[in-house]
């Protein structure tokens, strides 16, 4: 632990900083405009068979939340219209959802700096574990987008 706070203090920042940083940061990349997340998406040779073989990502992604749409996002759980504009727009917005999970798993990593061990060890897990399969999904999803698109 890096910087010195009571107790009481951390408890306060944690629970009241740990939701804090997933809206705020989720509103701030819902205000961006999709220029900055439209681009190529590569898939690597690594992930062949990643997502679906290993991970098994169809079992599981109907389960995470999208809070996209509570601050007038795309969400992104099911998809719309399957015109080439939509699905530019939805690989779009899940670059968009990427991207904020990696400033939240970021950020929540920066909560170690005033949080004792073990304790510490607990918001490294969840700052990973609330993150990384948001990321995979979002993921998995554009890749599939992108081969439809060619």
């Amino acid at each position: 632990m890096w910087i010195e706070l009571s107790p009481w203090w951390i408890v306060g920042v944690n629970c009241l900083g740990v939701p804090a940083v997933h809206l705020l940061v989720s509103w701030v990349v819902t205000c961006l405009p999709a220029r900055v997340f439209e681009g190529g998406v590569r898939q690597g040779a690594w992930e062949r068979g990643l997502y679906e073989r290993w991970l098994r990502v169809r079992r599981w992604k109907d389960l995470l939340p999208d809070a996209a749409p509570w601050f007038g996002g795309v969400g992104k759980g099911r998809l719309g219209a399957r015109d080439e504009e939509s699905l530019r727009v939805f690989a779009v917005e899940t670059c968009r959802g990427e991207w904020a999970h990696w400033v939240q798993m970021g950020v929540l990593l920066l909560f170690v700096l005033w949080t004792p061990l073990p304790w510490a060890w607990v918001m490294v897990g969840y700052a990973v574990g609330s993150n990384v399969p948001c990321v995979v999904s979002l993921r998995y999803a554009r890749l599939r987008v992108a081969r439809v698109l060619g």
